[in-house]
């Protein structure tokens, strides 16, 4: 039985992700998201004009007047969701955790896809695969995806990108829309990454929290790996601590950032104390500047 606050929370990230989509976001997905290509659809009588390279030989030849091939955009995708719901996704200094932002990002993600008839899938993963829903349409589906992103507490205590990737890559046998929403506390994908991007659409969305990026001065803190369980004294109050804290967190970032350029996979990084809308636009416009 679901619950009335899970419900409600459903309810309320629909509203609001579907009045993003209604107004912001719902051409831009469809002009950054082109189909896979361009599908036959019929012949007809040639006409002044017309491109001489379609024409059709075959059937002109058989009928002695000219005739040329039409094609149309092959509009319907798949759009897999990937999201990492390990435990240091749970952390938010602020109104929302990292967890929260992903789920309420990919709704509008969804949502933006059924509006324009491509199917939605989701592959929620830890260290180990979580729950596979299988692609399908409309919005019901995808209030059922952002229930299961709300509620499903992960097995697994750690985080493993590859696995997840892996498991994509031998679940979708067609090109699809790939977005993998992680922390991306992981290391060892780079294989993974790579047979995906080629395969697939893939664009990278890293959840980061303002809080990790450096540490407050409040005297010795217990800090606790939330996937590990680690646990060690720090003394915040000490600068070179917390300069040397700053600069390593600053260097991780830089290094996956260049991680995703190096392999051309597009990323978009979101923070849980900011709004996702002017990422999520630039992302847009950035691939549509592509075509």
């Amino acid at each position: 039985m679901i619950s009335k606050e899970i419900l409600k929370k459903v309810r309320k990230i629909e509203i609001r992700t579907k009045g993003m989509v209604n107004s912001v976001f719902g051409g831009e997905y469809q002009s950054a998201f082109k189909g896979r290509g361009m599908e036959f659809s019929e012949v007809r009588a040639y006409t002044y004009g017309d491109d001489i390279r379609q024409i059709d030989w075959n059937v002109t030849a058989r009928s002695g007047d000219p005739y040329i091939k039409m094609y149309e955009e092959e509009r319907e995708q798949t759009l897999m969701l990937c999201v990492d719901i390990s435990p240091s996704g749970l952390f938010g200094s602020k109104s929302q955790s990292k967890r929260d932002l992903a789920i309420e990002i990919c709704a509008v993600l969804a949502f933006s896809a059924i509006k324009n008839s491509d199917k939605v899938g989701l592959v929620l993963f830890s260290d180990v695969i979580e729950k596979v829903i299988p692609p399908k349409k409309g919005r019901i589906h995808v209030l059922r995806l952002i229930r299961e992103m709300l509620t499903t507490k992960p097995e697994g205590t750690g985080t493993d990108i590859g696995e997840a990737l892996s498991y994509v890559n031998r679940l979708l046998n067609r090109k699809a829309i790939v977005i993998m929403a992680s922390d991306f506390q992981d290391d060892n994908f780079d294989k993974q990454l790579k047979i995906t991007s080629r395969k697939h659409d893939l664009v990278n969305i890293i959840i980061n929290d303002a809080l990790e990026d450096e540490l407050p001065d409040l005297g010795l803190v217990p800090l606790k790996d939330a996937e590990t369980g680690k646990e060690v004294l720090v003394d915040t109050s000490s600068s070179k601590v917390r300069e040397t804290y700053q600069q390593k967190r600053a260097y991780q970032k830089e290094q996956l950032r260049n991680k995703f350029l190096k392999m051309k996979v597009d990323t978009i990084e979101l923070e849980t104390n900011t709004s996702y809308v002017q990422p999520l636009m630039n992302f847009f416009h950035r691939r549509m500047h592509r075509y």
